[in-house]
């Protein structure tokens, strides 16, 4: 089987080193996309900032974070390392389906994009934003974020991807190995999108509800990576016979994109957590001071309600 896969010369790669794998190094489809999605983003901020509305500085920190670590591995060296190394790959993946998804999510690009995209001109035709929450509230919408349908992707998306010859079809060519990736963040942006909870979606479970779909979801990427730890011979063909310019050995890679794959599936829970906690305190604290409002506004009538049934009990006690 042909390894170059479109890269150039992949298959004289000589022996891997962070520093070999973090040189420049860019896929032209992934360099377009970052660059377009930190333009559009860019204009958003710019947009409301016009306008006189703010726009919190850490999502903005979050998003473009996001898109440099999509950036990090698909833009160096990395992206063609992980077309002849296990271990690398499986970098690639962890990081563009665990990592950056999050981190994008954090940066809650669908309320930047509804609060500055220009409104329909005139009534009853639909512009930009109209056409946005069109799609946000449509059918299709509300099954691609449901936990029936994203956690099975999510879990398919290893194990029927790496043990069916489908893997090793995409890593024929360069193509088939930027699609695999396309979907990895796909997959990984439809399964986080109700868990983070920042944006709006169709799909708004409780607290308890998305800490529950996110441990839904993890056990099996541990799975997948013990199963790949614990293998005694290589179970993907594309990376059987690596070159051996590289001077590896395939079980011993194939253990160790195993043990990444493990590894990683706590991160992001440890993130999410993280998260979901700090949201969490901040709607309880938002919900405390409407309560404080509402008692200011009413002088306190629930308090006042209950003192009197306090003392009526009382009084019939005597």
């Amino acid at each position: 089987m042909d390894h170059s896969g479109g890269h150039g010369m992949t298959m004289d790669l000589p022996p891997f080193t962070l520093g070999r794998g973090l040189e420049i190094s860019p896929d032209p489809f992934f360099l377009i996309g970052c660059l377009l999605g930190l333009g559009l983003y860019g204009w958003g901020v710019v947009r409301l900032r016009r306008r006189g509305d703010s726009w919190p500085v850490s999502r903005t920190v979050f998003f473009t974070v996001g898109v440099l670590s999509v950036a990090l591995v698909m833009c160096t060296k990395l992206n063609d390392y992980g077309m002849v190394m296990f271990s690398v790959h499986m970098v690639q993946h962890m990081v563009i389906s665990m990592l950056s998804p999050i981190l994008l999510l954090l940066g809650a690009p669908v309320t930047l994009a509804l609060r500055a995209l220009p409104v329909a001109s005139r009534r009853g035709s639909k512009g930009p934003r109209e056409l946005l929450l069109a799609l946000l509230h449509s059918h299709y919408m509300r099954i691609v974020t449901h936990p029936v349908f994203t956690i099975p992707l999510f879990i398919a998306s290893l194990y029927a991807l790496y043990f069916t010859p489908l893997f090793d079809f995409l890593m024929e060519s360069r193509t088939g190995h930027v699609s695999m990736m396309v979907h990895f963040l796909a997959v990984g942006l439809v399964f986080f999108w109700p868990i983070m909870g920042v944006d709006p979606g169709p799909h708004r479970p409780g607290y308890v509800m998305r800490m529950l779909e996110l441990f839904a979801g993890m056990p099996f990427h541990a799975f997948f990576g013990i199963a790949l730890m614990m293998a005694t011979e290589p179970m993907i063909k594309a990376y059987e016979n690596p070159p051996a310019s590289l001077g590896i050995d395939a079980l011993t890679d194939q253990n160790a994109a195993g043990g990444i794959a493990w590894a990683f599936s706590e991160i992001p829970s440890v993130l999410v957590l993280i998260a979901l906690v700090f949201q969490w305190y901040r709607s309880e604290q938002r919900q405390a001071k409407r309560l404080d409002r509402a008692a200011d506004r009413d002088g306190d009538k629930e308090l006042e309600a209950y003192n009197a049934y306090l003392a009526s009990l009382q009084a019939r006690g005597r």
